[in-house]
């Protein structure tokens, strides 16, 4: 059955953020929605997953105990996945929100993870430390309210429940161990906006560091789209890369290494690529499928397609590629050695090795579902959440007012 994603808010803009930023993704502003390229007149923001229970943060409020107004409250979201920490912080403005502050750091929590079934002691001290600046910018933002997910990784290690409570001794964030499904509703809630305008089925992934999520999508110009199928398969470019183990020094062993991780894909895909063909082909049998992409993989092909001399997040976010260029990237990534990677801009030594699997899981996608174009998307799970937490906080607000107003008037 299809869910329906009621109206809610969007980002238009960032203001100046406290402290340098570490990652490339947090560089600058996002779209707007009229830059998105989303269906006319269509808004994003949604109220949260019925049966979930997520794990809600209140900061201390105010002292005189009472709560500011909506629009002036901080809201939260912290993403700890298998390769990144990510945290944003926002404002409610209007039916926008405005980021406050911004914070992203490569960590590599399932580093070695595919190997061990564990996370290791090293991985989760580096997650430590990024997870504490974030604790400290939530603390100096005064947030009012936050939510803190973790995905593949902890999902998988043996210890990812123990980690989960060494972390809120440590730093006071309560993680919250999301399934993969609320993974990838939470991404389609981040970025669907940038999906290409028009009716029928559409394709949003998220290629993770240690899963890829795909959801299959049905939207209407004018309107949220509602999700029709969903999968999420175990490989992300951390997974992916060490069960293929180290990058051999000859171009034989490269293209034999590349062909293995596009088969590894394949076979996980396959039986979510044979449920849903007769959907698409009784949906849509003429237009070819849209895609939409959220993940370091295709942001950083994108990049490379623009010839940018360093990621620039405004020209990215919302870009539409002609699919044949992001194959040729991905084909020149797999063939160059590591030293050639690590020397192209928007790559470098933090993503050399594991672009090449993120290429392999993008060809494959685009194999299984050919597209003339591909969307890309450098927002997904953190403002998915921002997005619920403040549609759901606005309600409860409206509701409060509502009874105010009743107990006023049963008083006179």
């Amino acid at each position: 059955m299809a869910v329906e994603f009621p109206p809610a808010v969007c980002e238009v803009q960032k203001s100046k953020l406290d402290g340098e930023l570490q990652d490339r993704s947090d560089q600058s502003p996002p779209c707007s929605a009229s830059q998105a390229r989303g269906p006319d007149g269509q808004t994003d923001g949604f109220a949260p997953d019925p049966g979930q229970s997520p794990a809600l943060e209140p900061a201390a409020g105010p002292q005189n105990g009472r709560s500011a107004p909506h629009g002036r409250q901080a809201f939260a979201a912290i993403d700890l996945g298998t390769n990144n920490c990510r945290l944003l912080i926002a404002r409610p403005a209007g039916d926008h929100f405005v980021v406050i502050d911004a914070f992203s750091r490569v960590v590599r929590l399932g580093e070695g993870l595919a190997q061990s079934g564990q996370l290791s002691d090293t991985a989760m001290d580096r997650a430590l430390g990024a997870l504490q600046i974030c604790a400290d910018k939530l603390r100096r933002r005064g947030v009012h309210l936050a939510r803190s997910v973790a995905t593949e990784a902890c999902r998988r290690a043996d210890n990812g429940p123990a980690f989960i409570e060494r972390v809120y001794e440590q730093t006071g964030i309560r993680l919250d161990i999301i399934s993969a499904k609320e993974e990838a509703r939470l991404a389609v809630l981040g970025c669907h906006l940038l999906l290409e305008a028009g009716d029928g089925p559409a394709m949003i992934f998220d290629i993770g560091g240690g899963s890829t999520e795909l959801v299959l999508v049905e939207s209407m110009n004018g309107q949220v789209p509602r999700i029709r199928d969903w999968q999420s398969v175990p490989w992300g470019v951390v997974s992916l890369t060490e069960t293929c183990g180290a990058e051999p020094q000859d171009d034989a062993g490269r293209t034999a290494r590349y062909a293995r991780m596009r088969q590894l894909v394949r076979d996980s895909l396959a039986p979510f690529a044979e449920r849903i063909s007769a959907t698409l082909r009784n949906d849509a049998p003429t237009q070819p499928l849209r895609l939409l992409g959220t993940s370091g993989t295709v942001t950083t092909l994108a990049s490379l397609h623009l010839d940018l001399p360093q990621y620039d997040r405004r020209a990215v976010d919302g870009l539409i590629v002609p699919a044949e260029s992001m194959r040729g990237i991905s084909s020149s990534l797999a063939d160059m050695t590591p030293d050639q990677r690590r020397a192209l801009p928007c790559i470098g030594r933090e993503r050399s090795d594991l672009v090449v699997a993120g290429c392999a899981i993008l060809e494959t996608i685009m194999d299984l579902w050919p597209a003339d174009r591909l969307g890309v998307a450098d927002r997904g799970i953190r403002e998915g959440i921002l997005r619920s937490l403040m549609s759901a906080e606005g309600a409860g607000e409206r509701t409060r007012a509502a009874l105010r107003r009743i107990k006023r008037e049963g008083m006179q």
